[in-house]
């Protein structure tokens, strides 16, 4: 019962999440848009632009005054809970995901790195990202934004580069865009909102507005805007294992945050020019490069494979990760059952040298993966097969062969934590059988 309400608690936490998120990204992306279209060809007298437009059957005018109107409306929306609910529904959907069971998704399989000291620095690094960025933004290096973009790109790719060194793949990449939410977030409530409020309280006393705050509000509202594209794939980025379970993980998501950034910068800077007309085909000719280095078949990745050994070590089993025993439990019933039956581990021993025939690959498969991906899951922390997928019959198993391969031979992500402890002489049986044909009988 307790796997069934976890997995609902994610979904409803990771639904707000999606939700707050779009209304925050959205209002980003619309204001953008705004500022870039107003119309400022003579403007009316104290203000900077307007536009029309039309949308949902009906015609607006909105206009964008200098500094603000003669008279502050009664009703001024503010723009704040859709980054504040997006951030902290985001810091329980880290909790739930990988501060609950650390050892599942967070560490990395083989690392002797303890459960409490993964949470230490999952959270020390966002605490940590949030003061040397903003110690950064108020140096002397904010009036070179250029300058000041290029370093915090740097420093992103370096934490994404730490971090894949302790964590595992998934959690590396989770934690990295946990920074920059908290980075945007920050902007929002410690910079953004506090200059907002100065520049109101101001107009209310009919006095002269401090031009620092409003500066620096701009810097950072400009950062959160280039930051929304990466984020964006950080959140997807569980569902594809080439990206974040290769031995070069924070090198691809450099590449990717790098080609988000070129495309985002088009479109915010598309009206003045055809400047960046060359970020779309630029940005789909290296995501379509990433995808080539990144194959199996590519000479790098085999190579990344066999240099990361400590990937595919197994760790110790939890207490009762598989089926409510523990692991001296299962080795006492093991040492109880007749010679005969020692066979299949037999096979499985010499699995390496052996012919990938389908009686073994079904024996590891049902062994190491159909604890989790059955109907009936064995393991304690599903009710139901993750992701609806199931090694029940030799026709299932055919049938997802390609993830097999992606998941368990290529990037090595799977089982999850290696907590059925699968051995590389296993993962190449099951990838030799695939190399063949895949076939069941």
């Amino acid at each position: 019962m307790e796997a069934h309400l976890i997995e609902w608690a994610n979904l409803l936490v990771r639904w707000v999440h999606m939700i707050v998120g779009i209304a925050w990204i959205g209002a980003s992306f619309y204001f953008v848009w705004l500022e870039n279209n107003l119309n400022r060809a003579n403007p009316r007298e104290g203000l900077s632009g307007d536009l029309w437009a039309i949308h949902g059957g009906g015609i607006y005018h909105l206009e964008k005054y200098k500094l603000a109107p003669p008279k502050m409306p009664d009703n001024l929306h503010w723009f704040k809970w859709e980054a504040y609910s997006t951030w902290l529904s985001g810091v329980c959907l880290l909790t739930i995901v990988f501060y609950l069971n650390p050892t599942l998704y967070l560490i990395a399989p083989g690392s002797d790195l303890a459960p409490a000291a993964a949470i230490a620095i999952g959270i020390g690094s966002l605490v940590a990202g949030w003061f040397i960025y903003s110690t950064l933004c108020d140096s002397p290096l904010g009036k070179t934004p250029a300058l000041l973009g290029a370093i915090l790109f740097a420093l992103i790719v370096l934490a994404a580069y730490l971090l894949s060194q302790v964590f595992s793949g998934r959690g590396a990449y989770l934690h990295v865009g946990a920074i920059i939410g908290t980075i945007m977030v920050g902007n929002v409530f410690r910079v953004i909102m506090p200059a907002q409020r100065a520049l109101v309280k101001a107009i209310e006393e009919n006095r002269e507005p401090d031009s620092v705050l409003p500066a620096k509000g701009l810097l950072r509202s400009r950062h959160n805007n280039y930051f929304t594209l990466p984020v964006l794939f950080i959140m997807i980025s569980n569902h594809f294992p080439s990206t974040y379970g290769s031995h070069y993980n924070w090198l691809i998501l450099a590449c990717i945050a790098g080609l988000a950034v070129i495309v985002r910068h088009y479109f915010n800077t598309r009206h003045e020019g055809n400047g960046m007309a060359w970020a779309l085909p630029a940005g789909a000719v290296g995501m379509i490069a990433l995808a080539f280095v990144t194959g199996p078949n590519f000479p790098s990745s085999d190579s990344a494979a066999s240099a990361q050994p400590a990937k595919v070590e197994y760790q110790p089993l939890p207490e009762t990760a598989i089926g409510g025993k523990t692991p001296a439990e299962r080795a006492k019933e093991e040492a109880a059952k007749p010679a005969a039956a020692e066979a299949p581990a037999q096979a499985q021993a010499s699995a390496a040298g052996s012919d990938a025939g389908f009686d073994k690959v079904h024996h590891v498969i049902q062994e190491r993966c159909a604890v989790c991906h059955s109907a009936k899951p064995t393991s304690n922390m599903f009710s139901t097969a993750p992701a609806g997928v199931m090694f029940d019959t030799p026709q299932q198993i055919q049938q997802l062969a390609p993830r097999i391969q992606a998941q368990a031979v290529a990037s090595q992500v799977m089982p999850l934590g290696n907590i059925t402890q699968m051995t590389p002489e296993e993962r190449k049986l099951v990838g030799d059988w695939i190399a063949k044909g895949a076939q069941v009988n």
